[in-house]
């Protein structure tokens, strides 16, 4: 038996664009609760959120019953750090701070077999390999792997160029947020220069033959994305959309 087929990745080769929710929450739970709604992928975030392996691996258990699609974020892009989520069964990492096309090139290989890549041969007992289900994993896995490389900082944007043509990266996804802090304009993503940067960025990355995603929380945000034909978009994070509703809800009876 072959390795599962990754159906994000499937998704970014037909060309069809799609939604998706941060979970931040680290728990097993809020992550079925999200894969009850009619979103194409959840993404597990590790870097900014109170999750560790067990966590992680306890979410991608409970996303795996749904028709969502799960990648992870690990909190830094290290081989010993992919190899873990990789081997846990995650087909799809979104790296953050990519700041040249080396350290994409690096990315690739760790989240491949040798001669390909660096990624340690040893999930005979991994639930990647179906815990030994998977005959053939190990010669079908590489091409299954999707990895999409976060530009958040200038160095990334001007080393955009070169992570483009790094062959094995999938996918280019734009942090506004961090981006915008990291060009001085912490808070206000809608400062000119960051939306020169973004804009710039996905024309640059719509040219090329990698997809593009971006975060909106902003509805109206997130649809003129999706027109201007950026590929996933994230539109949610779960804490946030939680916090919201229930404050609403608590204002809407106390003004009653």
């Amino acid at each position: 038996m072959a390795a599962p087929v990754n159906r994000f990745k499937q998704s970014l080769k037909e060309g069809r664009q799609t939604i998706g929710c941060w979970l931040t929450q680290g728990t097993a739970i809020a992550a079925e609760i999200a894969a009850t709604a009619d979103f194409d992928w959840l993404l597990i975030d590790t870097e900014h959120s109170p999750n560790n392996l067990p966590s992680v691996l306890a979410q991608l258990q409970a996303i795996a019953g749904y028709d969502a699609s799960a990648a992870v974020r690990p909190h830094v892009g290290e081989t010993h750090v992919i190899k873990q989520i990789l081997d846990m069964g995650c087909q799809t990492l979104i790296v953050p701070m990519v700041e040249s096309g080396e350290q994409a090139e690096m990315l690739v290989r760790s989240m491949r077999y040798p001669p390909a890549g660096i990624r340690g041969v040893g999930g005979a007992g991994a639930r990647a390999t179906g815990f030994s289900s998977h005959a053939d994993y190990l010669t079908t896995a590489d091409r299954e792997m999707c990895l999409v490389v976060q530009i958040e900082t200038p160095a990334g944007v001007a080393a955009l160029d070169d992570i483009l043509a790094v062959e094995g990266v999938d996918a280019v996804f734009i942090g506004p947020s961090d981006l915008s802090a990291n060009y001085g304009h912490i808070g206000n993503p809608g400062a000119p220069e960051v939306v020169e940067a973004v804009q710039s960025s996905l024309d640059k990355i719509a040219a090329s033959d990698k997809a593009s995603g971006i975060m909106a929380l902003d509805p109206a945000a997130a649809k003129s994305y999706l027109d201007r034909g950026v590929d996933f978009v994230a539109v949610s994070i779960d804490a946030r959309t939680l916090a919201l509703s229930l404050r609403a809800i608590a204002a809407d009876m106390r003004n009653r």
